[in-house]
């Protein structure tokens, strides 16, 4: 059982930000299809038998680091990314990140180096209007990885209330985590903030090839099995720990024993 409010991150914070605009569009799969995508002690996360894929996106804002003050540019830029949901040895749950797009590129390689997470520098664009929220990518020098959505949630605070208490809702999106291979190791990164404020929402255009080309060939072509939307949430994230450094800690604490 996925809890719906984050555990305490149980070490200090390196890293803050803001997520909003948030669209999540979703697709029942298979656990086969994400198997290979899985990092080293980590297997498909199931609901109802099922594994699923995710395209996110939303505007990142207000990012600083170490408590300090937020950087305007550097850390504020739409991103969209195709993941995954992961449970490892441990039991622990996640994410993992098969690709991540944003429109700065010394972010991108931030990320890249800190975390190995797989960064893609894309001209991306998102906007409001109507009650509409649109979202566009491109990859440089990878036309194909191109997405463009657009959305419409909807205001009614009974379906949001029905939304905090259904469970695929809390799988698919109080995640606390995420997996990834760095420098020949599986990490495990955590993350909090508070209850997504969910809204149901209305797919109204998807002209997608991120999830193609992150290799689920034919997933946009059919319509996804969950839409929603969140307004905003600040996160903060703690520094990531690998299975060496978990060995480590309970050897030091079964000497002390």
């Amino acid at each position: 059982m996925i809890p719906r409010e984050a555990p305490p991150l149980g070490s200090a914070t390196i890293l803050s930000q803001r997520w909003s605009e948030v669209s999540f569009l979703h697709w029942r799969v298979d656990p086969s299809l994400v198997e290979p995508h899985m990092p080293a002690g980590c297997r498909p996360d199931v609901f109802d038998g099922s594994s699923w894929v995710g395209i996110i996106a939303f505007q990142m804002s207000k990012s600083s680091f170490f408590g300090g003050p937020s950087i305007p540019w550097l850390g504020d830029f739409p991103e969209v990314n195709v993941r995954l949901y992961s449970i490892d040895e441990q039991g622990r749950r996640g994410v993992v990140f098969v690709s991540l797009e944003a429109s700065h590129l010394i972010p991108v390689l931030m990320a890249r180096a800190a975390f190995g997470l797989p960064y893609q520098w894309a001209s991306m664009k998102i906007g409001q209007r109507d009650g509409k929220v649109a979202y566009k990518t491109r990859r440089h020098g990878q036309p194909d990885a191109a997405s463009h959505i657009i959305v419409q949630p909807t205001d009614d605070p009974a379906a949001s209330v029905a939304l905090a208490a259904d469970p695929l809702a809390t799988f698919l999106t109080a995640r606390w985590a995420f997996h990834e291979t760095h420098r020949g190791a599986t990490i495990y990164c955590r993350n909090h903030h508070e209850p997504w404020p969910l809204q149901p929402a209305t797919l109204l255009h998807l002209d997608d090839g991120l999830l193609a080309v992150a290799g689920f060939e034919g997933l946009a072509d059919r319509a996804p099995d969950s839409v929603l939307y969140a307004s905003e949430v600040r996160t903060v994230f703690a520094a990531a720990e690998n299975n060496k450094q978990r060995e480590r800690v309970w050897q030091a604490r079964l000497r002390a024993v």
